[in-house]
């Protein structure tokens, strides 16, 4: 009795494309956003900057400036971190939110075809998705941050920096000011920031993805009459939409939060969220307090850029998820051996 082996036995294709089929939310996640990172980090650095800037300044001077003191290098400053996390914050994020679709689906609860339900469903995954993960991601954000605002930090400090320091340097620092807790600077705004901010991504994404056709089994149908995109545009375009406008409704939490947290890595007195905004949009004399809606823009300064960098990242996000896992559907499946006697 004879049994075919696949001719490179350490190598077995068909184990690979299973195992490529049975972690396929992982793989596509983690791909997809190795590229989409790289991509958005440079105007995601200069988001930051703007949100921590005291007086105002365009975005092509800011850039112009980052360039010119710190060179290309400078708006890639702490990349590493988010590359270095992605591949645990995606695939976490990304797993949990499935398998809440996937319970949902299972246990017949809002399982119709329904926008509503197909949103509700996104929804609550993305909020268990973003509160979990906010555990684990906190400390490194904190660290890009620090990253992001060395020079203005420093500035505070009434430091000059010649060169800045490395990440390491900077994790050592944060964890000898204020211990292993300091990683957590800031957290319950991240807290808040992520869970809120999740749940209303893939609310919002799910379904926009319903109107443009996507059938209950994932695949892509006919795109509505109103709107005739090509089908591979749809998760752009889909990804891109619930990235600017989930992240709109929540910027002014995270302008605070970048705020406290830049505060205290600076050593500075400590405010509450609720002085930090006021003090944002009223400004620092209580005497002379700014008009609202002027205070107001200064809260939404950055969000142009960040809108760009949410139409870069997220549209990208989506396209090369729905590429990968197009490509792992379409892998051949395993066949059952032949054995000859």
């Amino acid at each position: 009795m004879s049994e075919k082996r696949p001719s490179n036995y350490l190598f077995d294709s068909a184990a690979l494309h299973e195992s490529l089929r049975r972690n396929k939310a992982v793989v596509c996640a983690i791909s997809a956003s190795y590229i989409s990172t790289f991509a958005g980090y440079p105007l995601d650095s200069i988001k930051s900057r703007l949100q921590t800037t005291k007086t105002p300044i365009s975005i092509a001077r800011l850039a112009a400036l980052v360039y010119r003191e710190e060179g290309v290098i400078g708006f890639y400053r702490g990349l590493w971190i988010p590359l270095m996390t992605i591949s645990f914050v995606r695939a976490a994020s990304f797993t949990i939110y499935t398998r809440t679709k996937e319970y949902f689906r299972d246990n017949h609860m809002l399982s119709r075809n329904t926008m509503l339900d197909v949103s509700a469903a996104g929804g609550i995954g993305g909020a268990l998705s973003g509160s979990l993960i906010s555990f684990g991601s906190a400390p490194f954000e904190l660290v890009k941050v620090r990253r992001q605002l060395e020079y203005s930090i420093a500035a505070t400090k009434g430091i000059r920096l010649v060169k800045p320091p490395g990440t390491i340097e900077a994790i050592r620092d944060i964890f000898r000011t204020n211990g292993i807790f300091g990683l957590y600077t800031g957290f319950r705004l991240h807290f808040v920031r992520d869970t809120l901010g999740t749940a209303l991504y893939f609310f919002e994404y799910d379904g926009l993805r319903h109107i443009m056709g996507r059938a209950p089994s994932g695949e892509q149908g006919d795109t509505p009459t109103w709107l005739p995109l090509h089908a591979s545009l749809v998760p752009f375009c889909c990804g891109s939409v619930a990235g600017v406008t989930s992240w709109a409704l929540i910027y002014p939490l995270d302008v605070v939060k970048t705020k406290v947290q830049q505060r205290a890595l600076a050593g500075e007195r400590k405010r509450t969220v609720f002085e930090t905004l006021h003090r944002l949009i009223r400004g620092p004399d209580p005497n002379a307090p700014k008009p609202f809606l002027l205070g107001v823009a200064r809260i939404y300064r950055g969000l142009g850029v960040s809108a760009l960098r949410s139409v870069t990242t997220h549209g990208l996000l989506w396209t090369f998820f729905d590429l990968t896992s197009a490509y792992i559907d379409g892998l051949p499946h395993a066949k059952e051996s032949n054995i000859d006697s």
